[in-house]
């Protein structure tokens, strides 16, 4: 019988580089899969429906929360963020590692409700180099550059409620870690029971 995938829920401040060290990862790691999020925020230019996101108004964001569609879900800058529920589950029972790659505030929802999933944040180097990535995006205006760098800071205290920090300094040594991180959940006892069993006959 095939062990249940992990439910690991990656977050960090915007601007760490959860997205760069997320795509590394999955190159080199087939057991994996990222776990599309729905949001009612518009698309960047290059994203693709049901890609990088499921975009959807926020009248269907908010039919969806009211028949318990979501794993979690959350407002960030004025926008709405969720995980689909079936989704993920599909994946999980077919044995494959689903990474939630979510801010804060949703990833809090997940400790709640899921006490076997895996928590990991990215940090940046320093506040400083942090405001110099967000800025150098070209995204966004000065005011929402300010109420980012307001939001990390709050989530930068959030540290001690995950299993495991990266502090991404370098985009290769994040990945190693986050490939560490991924096979040591995988070899722990608890999360191979069904094996332990057979063997133990």
């Amino acid at each position: 019988m095939k062990n249940r995938g992990l439910l690991i829920v990656f977050s960090g401040p915007a601007g760490t580089g959860k997205g760069t060290v997320c795509k590394e990862f999955l190159k080199h790691n087939s057991d994996s899969v990222l776990s599309v999020s729905a949001t009612t925020r518009a698309p960047r230019p290059g994203e693709t429906d049901g890609k990088e996101y499921f975009f959807v108004s926020e009248k269907e964001f908010k039919k969806m929360i009211n028949e318990d569609g979501f794993l979690e879900y959350a407002s960030f800058c004025g926008n709405y963020y969720g995980t689909p529920k079936y989704k993920v589950e599909e994946k999980l029972e077919a044995g494959l590692n689903v990474i939630l790659e979510i801010e804060v505030q949703g990833a809090m929802q997940i400790k709640q409700k899921v006490p076997g999933a895996v928590f990991v944040f990215i940090a940046p180097p320093s506040k400083e180099i942090l405001r110099e990535r967000i800025e150098g995006r070209g995204t966004e205006t000065q005011e929402i550059i300010d109420k980012r760098m307001k939001i990390a800071e709050n989530e930068l205290k959030q540290i001690k409620n995950y299993d495991y920090v990266i502090v991404n300094d370098e985009v290769e040594k994040a990945v190693k870690s986050f490939e560490d991180i991924k096979n040591a959940e995988r070899c722990k006892v608890l999360r191979n029971m069904n094996f332990i069993q057979e063997v133990c006959k």
